[in-house]
């Protein structure tokens, strides 16, 4: 199956690197990320192989029925009910005929090579690439959202490509990356996608990465985990009222799913967004950063990560430095080992330093990985060894 040639479809590596150019939003969001491109959804219709709402229904195993008609989707904590012919909030999920069908399978609308920092995981094959796939929709309403243009619409309204799993993985295999990624958009929401795609690509000796809002069920996050090698979690604050008004559900599931993964040893990096009078409160990463410690361990990095006017909340300011120095010291003062600051260039924030020693094990600028001094995981000064996946 792996030996399919997908130039015979129009995927050859300039047009694949051509789709992800423009699939995320019409933001230029080059100097927010740092991953070195541009957004547009209108470049996307360009290529041939791009159709606008194209979909592919796929019949889901994640739903009970209620009765005759009547289903409940039991894939993420929200657990809508469905009448016959509506749509879940997560706007991919729909009941037809009485079963709940996925509208977000071999129809990504953003797929493209980029640095595993921009994920970011800065503990998983640093200065490697990975293929990173997205669709429309997701299960949570943040007000930030970077990429509301494809996460906030139905697959319907945006142009995508007809890319089955195995096509996918065919083009990781032939490219440079040692892993496929699945991020920008909400993975959860194309879980089905996702598993079959971390199957063929698990099986071809790539790593699974996935950055998710961690809110899923646990049934399906446990039949899924055994595909994965490293999750980032956005905890996107520790307070459950942010978590209501601003992101749209509830705190506890996204903790329970932290806790189910550290269980099965998967490799964890957290991202949590500073917004400026939202969630930017010392005393609340205090109690955010001593409960990773006493539930997850002292060795998970954490990601501090500028927020930029977007979205609805565009009344904003962006994150002062300041406050993103703040919420470093308050992390390693409570006793986090790994702490990075994202999104401000030349910070020493970007940088790995060894918590033995002190010394900077992993040099970063931006999303460039500019030198890397570890010994099979090890600080070469002090031999302490640097929790992560170097090969």
């Amino acid at each position: 199956m792996l030996e399919r040639d997908i130039s015979s479809d129009g995927w050859d590596r300039r047009n694949f690197l051509k789709a992800g150019a423009g699939a995320i939003c019409t933001l230029c969001l080059t100097s927010i990320l740092g991953c070195g491109y541009t957004t547009s959804s209108e470049g996307i219709s360009s290529l041939q192989t791009a159709q606008k709402g194209f979909i592919q229904p796929r019949p889901s195993p994640w739903y009970s029925k209620l009765d005759s008609t009547r289903v409940r989707c039991e894939l993420c904590p929200k657990r809508c009910e469905l009448e016959d012919g509506e749509r879940a909030t997560c706007r991919v999920r729909t009941n037809q005929g009485g079963a709940i069908y996925t509208l977000a399978y071999n129809n990504p609308t953003f797929i493209l090579e980029d640095p595993v920092e921009c994920k970011p995981f800065f503990h998983v094959m640093p200065g490697t690439r990975a293929l990173s796939v997205a669709t429309a929709g997701c299960n949570l309403q943040c007000k930030f959202c970077e990429a509301w243009d494809m996460t906030q619409v139905t697959p319907e309204e945006v142009h995508a490509y007809d890319m089955p799993p195995e096509v996918v993985v065919t083009h990781a295999v032939k490219s440079d990356v040692h892993s496929i990624s699945y991020t920008f958009g909400e993975p959860v929401v194309f879980y089905e996608y996702m598993a079959a795609i971390a199957t063929l690509s698990k099986e071809a000796g790539l790593l699974n990465l996935m950055h998710t809002a961690g809110y899923i069920r646990p049934e399906p996050l446990k039949e899924l985990i055994e595909r994965l090698d490293a999750v980032n979690v956005d905890l996107k604050s520790f307070d459950p009222t942010f978590y209501r008004n601003v992101v749209g559900g509830e705190l506890d599931p996204v903790l329970r799913t932290l806790t189910i993964l550290r269980e099965a040893n998967i490799h964890i990096e957290i991202t949590n967004i500073v917004i400026p009078t939202l969630n930017d409160s010392m005393e609340k990463i205090h109690q955010m950063c001593k409960w990773i410690i006493n539930e997850l361990g002292e060795n998970v990095p954490i990601h501090f990560v500028r927020f930029y006017p977007l979205y609805k909340l565009s009344n904003l300011p962006r994150t002062p430095v300041s406050t993103l120095d703040k919420a470093r010291d308050t992390a390693l003062s409570a006793g986090l080992r790994y702490v990075y600051i994202s999104r401000v260039t030349g910070h020493k924030g970007e940088n790995t330093y060894c918590p033995g020693c002190g010394k900077t094990v992993i040099k970063r600028v931006g999303f460039v990985v500019e030198e890397i001094n570890l010994e099979n995981g090890r600080c070469p000064y002090c031999s302490t060894y640097i929790s992560g996946i170097w090969n």
